[in-house]
């Protein structure tokens, strides 16, 4: 049933979009369907383009994983909020660390990246690896494309529709409501991360960042497990997108050297150690809020 709500909002979503471009612009169904095809793969061959695709992304998101999750809780499933925390934000200890765990993960997770990157398909799958790679470069050029900012409301914009939005959304749905079901099913925690890790990673449908993102996910899982709190994975979601999305902007405006859109090699030592600190603080976390009794 919830699949079914998911695959509904996307569609009521598309609709909305063809409603509005239909009204506002005075396009036809063909014409409308033509233009969302050009704005979402080509969306700097349009005039005001970006704004365009920051409000496509926004709509999509929100009505393909927010709402639905938000309707099949509170309507299918008859629960509130609450129910997704065995423990109040403010009883979590350690907040603070969630920025520095997501952050000093990043090191380590690009090095799963660049692996990742570079497997191969066997020679009898060459076309759709080909198909693969070609599709993956599209979307980084879209990608690029909507991190290249001019102003800092395009920052803000950026920050709402890239970090907060899919914050949101996407811990509703894989850590709020899938990995929770998945641990009743099988009676395992760490089962139920990994599996919604890989339907995280999945629905991205990048499958050149397949396995990084899944790392990512599992991460957002264990947080959430550790700390009781869905705000928790919440955060480290808003944090992981929202630095990139500033630290891009404050190398565009020369503020800093670092170019986090890099793709040069990271160093196997550095990478390694930002695995080891990233387990010491996990450590240190999962220690933390270990002897705290829930209220």
């Amino acid at each position: 049933m919830l699949i079914g709500f998911i695959l509904l909002g996307g569609v009521f979503s598309s609709l909305l979009l063809f409603g509005l471009l239909m009204l506002l612009k005075g396009m036809g169904r063909v014409e409308a369907q033509a233009y969302l095809v050009e704005l979402a793969s080509q969306p700097q061959a349009i005039a005001n383009g970006w704004n365009e695709l920051m409000i496509l992304q926004a709509v999509n998101h929100l009505g393909t994983f927010l709402l639905p999750s938000l309707v099949y809780w509170y309507i299918i499933e008859r629960q509130s909020w609450s129910r997704f925390n065995t423990r109040p934000i403010t009883a979590v200890a350690g907040l603070s660390l969630v920025a520095l765990i997501v952050i000093s993960f990043m090191p380590f997770d690009s090095l799963i990246i660049e692996w990742n990157q570079n497997l191969h398909l066997p020679q009898t799958l060459g076309p759709l690896e080909e198909w693969i790679r070609s599709k993956e470069k599209q979307a980084e050029g879209v990608t690029k494309f909507l991190t290249t900012f001019h102003t800092p409301f395009q920052l803000l914009t950026a920050l709402i529709v890239i970090a907060v939005i899919p914050a949101f959304g996407e811990e509703v749905l894989f850590r709020g409501i899938i990995q929770r079901s998945l641990t009743y099913w099988t009676a395992n925690t760490h089962v139920a991360i990994w599996i919604a890790a890989a339907l995280f990673s999945a629905i991205h449908v990048q499958f050149l960042g397949f396995f990084p993102r899944m790392l990512l996910g599992a991460l957002f899982g264990y947080l959430y497990v550790w700390s009781g709190s869905l705000w928790v994975p919440i955060l480290a979601h808003f944090v992981n997108n929202g630095f990139t999305v500033l630290m891009v902007y404050l190398h565009q405006q020369k503020l800093v050297s670092m170019d986090i859109e890099s793709t040069e090699s990271v160093p196997i030592l550095g990478a390694l150690i930002s695995g080891a600190i990233t387990a010491g603080l996990l450590y240190y976390f999962r220690q933390l809020n270990s002897n705290r009794v829930s209220n």
